[in-house]
């Protein structure tokens, strides 16, 4: 190998599976390290991979302060101005997908830094959506658990699906793929969103409803699909979570911000709703205490929405263009600060 040092440091931060190696050719930077931190030839690109979370804002300056490109993994790792001014090398970010509220751009703008993204892909996130829904649906959790622990064969009765209302916050690309599957199995799909109109419920063949306190008292099923802002961030509070009927579920498979934690377990706890299927918590990984993890009308998830191998594939692998691009002084793909 040679000894002399590479041109530039990567660190991919937060792989937790450790598949970021394996779904992309890194070798097209070349000289891409192993992963151990020791590859990289002259006038090549190291990457060195971090597989754990690291929350402890010292330990992660001490593992990455000396690389000048960052990868990451949507918003698993806030890079906000004062990470920035404590990585004086860095000089280019890659996120997975191209909206990343937890890294501000304008500030690493500021410093010189290019922000680039990924592209994304509608279907994942909109098949786990259906995952949580049916097992809610069919109380997957509650009789997994009773199989694997001795507990009483069948303790639940099913919701059926076919003609009940499917409520959707948002009508996106996600939002109106989850309506043409509620609409396969037979579902009234109803949709509310701050800028929805007639003509593009209508596009969806879904009904709009004429504000959110209409759609959630008259779903079974509401599922989130909006972006998280100043405007939408808290929406889902209290008196929201009490219009909803008492046998309803709520789905969030987009940002847990859209809803009022606080007000969501008392709901959960006091049978406001029947139950909550969740993926996205406001801190990630997910506490070891905290009751999401063990409230019995919560199938829980870890953030698996956009988790699957072409995602992946194209996540890891866009990032590997990016750095290329970047490299040749011509960067695709950036990121804007807000407007």
């Amino acid at each position: 190998m040679n000894s002399a040092a590479p041109a530039l440091r990567c660190a991919i931060l937060d792989d937790y599976q450790g598949v970021a190696l394996s779904s992309a050719d890194w070798s097209r930077l070349d000289g891409a390290g192993d992963g151990a931190g020791d590859g990289g030839g002259p006038g090549g690109v190291e990457v060195r991979v971090l597989r754990e979370h690291l929350t402890d804002r010292d330990a992660l300056v001490a593992a990455v302060e000396d690389c000048e490109i960052l990868v990451v993994m949507r918003e698993r790792t806030p890079v906000d101005a004062e990470l920035l001014g404590r990585l004086p090398r860095l000089r280019l970010i890659v996120t997975s997908g191209m909206r990343n509220a937890s890294i501000d751009v304008a500030a690493a703008r500021a410093r010189g830094v290019t922000v680039c993204g990924t592209e994304s892909s509608s279907v994942p996130p909109t098949e786990l959506t259906w995952a949580l829904i049916l097992g809610l649906a069919r109380q997957v959790h509650v009789e997994s658990r009773a199989m694997r622990e001795g507990g009483p064969w069948q303790s639940t009765v099913g919701m059926d699906l076919a003609s009940r209302t499917l409520g959707l916050v948002g009508l996106g690309k996600i939002g109106s793929a989850v309506s043409r599957i509620g609409q396969a199995f037979g579902m009234d799909v109803i949709a509310w969103s701050p800028n929805l109109t007639d003509e593009r419920a209508a596009r969806c063949a879904v009904r709009r409803a004429g504000s959110l306190r209409e759609l959630l008292g008259a779903s079974d099923v509401v599922s989130l699909h909006l972006v998280l802002s100043d405007r939408t961030r808290g929406l889902i509070g209290e008196p929201e979570l009490r219009a909803m009927r008492p046998h309803a579920h709520l789905v969030n498979t987009s940002r847990a911000g859209l809803v009022d934690g606080p007000a969501l377990l008392r709901a959960l706890r006091e049978g406001w709703i029947a139950g909550a299927g969740l993926d996205v918590y406001e801190t990630e990984p997910l506490p070891a205490d905290d009751p999401l993890r063990t409230l019995p009308n919560v199938l829980a998830l870890p953030h698996l929405g956009y988790v699957t191998e072409a995602n992946y594939a194209r996540y890891f692998g866009q990032a590997v263009e990016d750095i290329e691009a970047f490299l040749a002084g011509a960067p695709v793909r950036e990121l804007q600060p807000p407007s």
